[in-house]
């Protein structure tokens, strides 16, 4: 991945984080080191720090479900699978938007 991709996934994904903060219950953390958002002090979304690809936290039936259409990549960060995390390697920004608010709704629930 060139530096303009990657600059671009990640001003995709703090544009799109902006909207978020309209919910005063979202807000910038940190998780495994690096910045993610949470609702309510709990993670729902981020961007991988080695593939910046957006990491989503859903259900877990969710996660096979994106992961078996290809849609979603496992998130193992160390060789461990999170089993309600999926990656999500196209950089779209109305399937970004959409994921981000399906997170925080199942994280907020």
């Amino acid at each position: 991945m060139t530096i303009d991709e990657t600059t671009a996934r990640e001003e995709l994904f703090w544009d799109l984080a902006n909207e978020m903060y309209t919910d005063p219950a979202v807000a910038e953390g940190t998780m495994m080191g690096f910045p993610c958002l949470r609702v309510n002090g709990q993670f729902f979304a981020s961007l991988d720090k080695n593939t910046k690809n957006m990491i989503v936290k859903l259900p877990a039936a969710r996660v096979e479900e994106l992961v078996a259409s290809g849609h979603g990549l496992p998130f193992a960060p160390s060789g461990r699978v999170f089993r309600e995390w999926t990656a999500l390697p196209v950089p779209d920004e109305e399937t970004w938007r959409a994921f981000l608010h399906e997170a925080k709704e199942f994280v907020d629930a």
